[in-house]
Order: structure tokens, then C-alpha cells, then sequence
């Protein structure tokens, strides 16, 4: 028996369906949010230094530190969303764009695939943030970036995934 998804809620940015999932045999639902993906940059400045943002994120009520992220647009190839959201989030402009990696957000209920990008060779520019985002630049030497990861006052997974796999990479550098 064929059973079709059935969309649940539609918004600008993603939609939710209803699935079904066989197990044994037996048709059990699921919500899943279908998102079009995402990029997270880790914007690296000279002497060692590494572009960070405090961003207020609402469904959280927090104000959190992060690396710049944002949406794919239709049909946006991922390198050019993360050049336009680094200038957005934080005026930078990146000389050299490499990819990294790509992630999973969270494969549980959401199938947004995250593409993690390092910017270096960066110039200084005016942010363009949209209305009414609450961004600041929070510009940190590295050790300190993974001193705030140690002390738990880094708590976005984009973040978390970005900063340490970049570090980690950088201690295997000769």
C-alpha cells in the first residue's frame, strides 16, 4: 500500500509532512521538516583570529554565539550562499571560499543538510543584516573561540560542528 506524504504546515522557508514509516509491516506516522539546506562559515582573520557572531535566536529566547549561517535560495549553489551570508551577518568579504564538510542538523525530524565552509583572505565591509536580526561581530583569538566551547558558552551544534572540526584540522597540519 502507497502512502503518500501529506504536508502538515507549509511556511516561506520549509514545510512539514506526514510520512509513513513501515515497520514490520505496519504503516507508523512521522513528522519530518523538509528544509532546502544550509551553510555555516567560519569566517578565520589574520593572527589567528576567528569571526564569531552573537545572534538572538527567539525559539530559544537566547542570545547565542555562532558562526554565520543561513538558508540556501532556490536553485543557490552552496558557495554562493555562503559568500552572501558572510557579507549579510558580518561584512566580511572572503577571498577564498573552501568547503569542508557537509552535516546532518538533526536527522530525527529534519532533513536540512548543513554545508560547512572556512573563509579566509577576508576584507572588512558594512553587514547587511535583514530586519530585524539582532546581530553583533564577536571577534575572538582562536584559543579563546575554543576556550568559550570549554566552558559551554558556545551552545549551537552548527557552531559546535564548525569550530571543532576546523581545530581539529588544525592540530593535524604540520
Amino acid at each position: 500500500m502507497d502512502y503518500p506524504p501529506k504536508t502538515l504546515l507549509e511556511t516561506r522557508i520549509f514545510r512539514v509532512e506526514q510520512v509513513m514509516q513501515l515497520v514490520d509491516g505496519q504503516p507508523h506516522p512521522r513528522a519530518i521538516v523538509r528544509h532546502p539546506g544550509a551553510v555555516v562559515v567560519l569566517p578565520l582573520l589574520e593572527d589567528d583570529r576567528v569571526c564569531l557572531i552573537q545572534n538572538f535566536r527567539i525559539a530559544v529566547n537566547a542570545t547565542l554565539i555562532e558562526l554565520p549561517a543561513g538558508t540556501l535560495e532556490p536553485h543557490e549553489p552552496p558557495e554562493h550562499t555562503a559568500a552572501r551570508e558572510l557579507i549579510e551577518e558580518t561584512g566580511y568579504i572572503a577571498g577564498r571560499l573552501e568547503k569542508l564538510h557537509e552535516f546532518l542538523a538533526s536527522p530525527g525530524i529534519l532533513d536540512e543538510r548543513m554545508h560547512l565552509y572556512v573563509a579566509r583572505d577576508l576584507t572588512a565591509g558594512p553587514a547587511a543584516r535583514e530586519a530585524g536580526e539582532q546581530i553583533e561581530n564577536r571577534i575572538v583569538a582562536w584559543d579563546e573561540a575554543m576556550a568559550l566551547v570549554d566552558r559551554g558558552e558556545i551552545r549551537d551544534a552548527k557552531t559546535l560542528v564548525g569550530l571543532l572540526w576546523w581545530d581539529r584540522r588544525r592540530r593535524k597540519s604540520p
